[in-house]
């Protein structure tokens, strides 16, 4: 089902998936998302806690895009490592971070990926002076590379101890960008709750959107990652709890899922599992909660 169409209700289909791994190949990964019911998926470009990155030979490529065709996967995601710091200060780690951005662009591009999402960064006490090396390295290492390629998703973050990654952080860093169209935002719905957006509520998620649209612009949002927080609003701490066993609940879930715009986005869950398998459930969960949820009248 192409990007637009509709299930039987008039609704929009969800685009719903979860972090997977390609460890074992990229075709495989057509029958994990076949397995557990999803149809798009995001996953870790190299090592999350290192730099080492698998080589993917161009038989891999052709087989991946026409099992993926058949499947109607899409939107594929690549996540850069959690070791990226694009507002490291000139060093050794601020060299990492631009490699990483420059050559795993390419790596996404190469196998028909549409976004490349990545954690802003953090600072080391000065957050303006933070904010201009993101700035900088974006332009120099993503930027600058002339070829069609996935759109780079800046990941609103929790506000824990020096994070870059507020509203106000992105929309800074959009703004001296001068709002380029390969540039945009993934959403994170713990992320957020901890942050202080109470997600709980229809109206809740309607005053984020509403947030969203005067300080980013809807169109530059694409993706969500939909995840239960551990810690409780307003925490500031990054803790990630299954779909419905967190803060928000399921009624927090429902909200999201059946709101007019963030149910649209692509939603990737990123929940702890012990193997991917435990997904299917947690799609499963999803899928009932956007149908047996209601819509707020649109404000």
């Amino acid at each position: 089902m192409k990007t637009g169409a509709y299930n039987g209700e008039g609704m929009k289909m969800l685009r719903l998936g979860a972090h997977l791994s390609i460890a074992k190949g990229l075709p495989k990964t057509v029958t994990m998302a076949k397995e557990i019911k999803a149809n798009t998926f995001q996953y870790f470009t190299r090592n999350p806690r290192g730099g080492a990155a698998r080589e993917i030979p161009p038989s891999e490529i052709a087989a991946w895009q026409e099992a993926r065709q058949r499947a109607g996967l899409y939107p594929i995601a690549g996540h850069l490592p959690y070791t990226v710091n694009l507002g490291a200060v000139p060093g050794r780690q601020q060299e990492f971070a631009r490699m990483v951005l420059h050559d795993d662009t390419l790596r996404v591009a190469a196998i028909g990926g549409e976004y490349l999402i990545t954690h802003p960064g953090h600072h080391e006490g000065d957050r303006e002076a933070s904010l201009e090396r993101i700035i900088q390295v974006i332009k120099e290492s993503y930027l600058s590379i002339p070829e069609p390629g996935p759109m780079l998703l800046l990941e609103t973050m929790a506000g824990q101890g020096k994070e870059v990654g507020s509203l106000e952080d992105l929309r800074s860093i959009l703004a001296c960008l001068e709002w380029p169209e390969k540039v945009g935002v993934c959403l994170d719905s713990a992320h957020l709750f901890a942050a202080g957006w109470d997600l709980r509520t229809p109206s809740g998620c309607r005053q984020l959107v509403k947030e969203l649209e005067a300080k980013i612009g809807l169109e530059r949002v694409k993706v969500m990652h939909l995840n239960d927080s551990l810690a409780p609003l307003g925490s500031h701490r990054d803790r990630h709890a299954g779909i419905g066993r967190g803060e928000l609940g399921e009624e927090g879930i429902a909200a999201i899922v059946n709101d007019p715009f963030l149910g649209e986005l692509t939603l990737l869950l990123e929940t702890p599992v012990s193997t991917y398998e435990e997904y299917g459930a947690e799609i499963a969960l999803v899928q009932k909660l956007r149908l047996d949820g209601s819509r707020e009248p649109v404000l």
